[in-house]
């Protein structure tokens, strides 16, 4: 089980920092420059630390799933990231539209993206450390 559980720990951070370029590198991408004073500059960002944050996320995600989820398969897992996405993307999208002057479309966005990233990561993790039997 300690393969499974490092390939889907792999898998969903791979997945998850593709989606991250996708929706904060290309969907998002008008909405960062119309508020830029609210971000870093480019060349000041932390992505190094970007790339460990995503990294223990992925962890995170799968051993709550692989230690705490009795029946391993696929909609479980499902289930599981539609329900970690839907928290997490409340509080990232709609938790920080309410404290922050950001365009709605961007924390639906946020919120959105989370969801899906997190669904299909618990797609990733049910698909790789379902039971077999």
């Amino acid at each position: 089980m300690v393969k499974k559980i490092v390939i889907a720990i792999i898998s969903v951070f791979v997945l998850w920092s593709i989606l991250d370029f996708v929706i904060h590198g290309v969907l998002l991408s008008e909405a960062y420059n119309a508020t830029a004073e609210l971000w870093r500059p480019m060349e000041e960002m932390k992505m190094g630390l970007m790339r460990i944050v995503v990294l223990i996320s992925s962890i995170i995600f799968v051993l709550i799933y692989v230690l705490f989820f009795k029946e391993k398969n696929i909609k479980t897992a499902l289930i599981y990231g539609i329900l970690f996405g839907t928290a997490a993307g409340t509080s990232m999208g709609h938790g920080s539209y309410a404290v922050m002057p950001i365009p709605y479309n961007m924390a639906f966005t946020w919120f959105l993206g989370t969801v899906i990233q997190a669904a299909l990561g618990g797609l990733i993790t049910g698909l790789i450390t379902r039971d077999k039997s």
